[in-house]
């Protein structure tokens, strides 16, 4: 009996024991949290900026004063001043076609218009003197206006057997070479000049008014990324293109090293009107079908941070940021880098060393 007393009460302390154990380890599990760590982010505050309203525009840059440059008259190339390239001179002497027959008729002419010139004086005396009929006097004025007359046709075939620059610039890849035979329209290099630009675009009809001379245009092509130049609006043209609803403009570019003749541009036009804007960096935004998002960060009164997110509504972006309609205000802090380790309602620690 005694044995049987003690094994039960053995085998109460066993189980008690284990008992509490078991329920200390329960107590301590329920005094822990469960609640994920912080997610480290970074974070930027929402800012209201002001930005000027600007219409979208795309053109071509063309020089102020640029021809190709051709032939007026056939013949063959005997003399050519330039190279490729070349910076020429306005009125510079470019290319010599062949006019020996030219000049050869040219000497017969002059010739012809002496003896014109001496029968007319001749024929002026006898008249006052009613030697020589007035028909005969008409006939040596006849006789002298056309010897004048195919001296200067001559003339002009011999100016344009010399080809000129019309305006100084750089010539380009010269076409020809010598001892070619060029007709008229010829195409014998281009000349640019690349001191001053231009730049012809187009807007549709409904933008018309909101042009002005002299507005502010910033321009940016692909040769030169990242980088503007500015431009500003010269000539605004008179008629609406019935085809196409558009109205063409042309702009002045200020300075443009670089730039060339020919090449493609995008615009944007300032008609002088500003907005303010609530930006945050582009990267704070999460783009999906279901609408665009960005997580806010609230701070709970405990001092814990923790990410909401928010359905927003974004308008355009300019250098790095982007305009926020709906969904957010200035002053309130978003989370910009780290978005796809979050979670709605997820606490955060934001990295104070990345900055946006």
């Amino acid at each position: 009996m005694k044995a049987y007393i003690f094994v039960m009460l053995l085998l109460l302390a066993i189980f008690g024991g284990i008992g509490s154990y078991k329920y200390s380890q329960i107590s301590a599990l329920a005094s822990m949290s469960f609640e994920q760590p912080p997610v480290t982010v970074a974070a930027s505050i929402v800012d209201v900026e002001t930005w000027s309203d600007y219409l979208d525009a795309v053109g071509t840059i063309k020089a102020a004063r640029g021809i190709r440059l051709t032939s007026e008259e056939s013949g063959e190339i005997i003399q050519i001043n330039f190279e490729s390239g070349d910076s020429v001179e306005s009125q510079q002497l470019m290319i010599v076609l062949n006019d020996r027959v030219e000049s050869a008729r040219r000497q017969s002419q002059q010739a012809t218009l002496a003896l014109a010139k001496l029968q007319f004086a001749r024929n002026r005396e006898l008249l006052q003197k009613k030697s020589v009929s007035r028909s005969e006097f008409d006939r040596s004025q006849a006789d002298l206006d056309r010897a004048y007359a195919d001296l200067a046709e001559t003339e002009a075939i011999l100016a344009n057997k010399r080809i000129r620059a019309p305006f100084g610039g750089t010539a380009g890849i010269r076409q020809v070479e010598l001892g070619d035979f060029v007709s008229p329209g010829t195409v014998l290099a281009s000349l640019q000049d690349l001191s001053e630009l231009e730049i012809d675009f187009t807007l549709p009809a409904q933008s018309a008014p909101l042009l002005e001379a002299d507005q502010r245009i910033e321009i940016e092509v692909d040769a030169f990324p990242g980088q503007l130049f500015q431009a500003r609006l010269v000539a605004i043209d008179s008629l609406v293109d019935v085809s196409t609803r558009n109205v063409q403009a042309r702009a002045k570019i200020l300075g443009g090293q670089g730039l060339l003749p020919g090449m493609f541009a995008y615009l944007k036009i300032f008609p002088g009107s500003d907005k303010e804007a609530i930006t945050v960096p582009e990267t704070a935004i999460s783009y999906s079908l279901h609408g665009n998002t960005i997580y806010r960060i609230d701070a709970e009164e405990d001092g814990t941070l923790r990410a909401s997110s928010i359905i927003v509504e974004v308008g355009e972006t300019r250098n790095g940021r982007t305009d926020v309609l709906k969904g957010i205000q200035a002053g309130e802090r978003v989370v910009t880098a780290g978005q796809h380790k979050l979670y709605r309602g997820a606490r955060v620690a934001v990295d104070e060393k990345i900055e946006f």
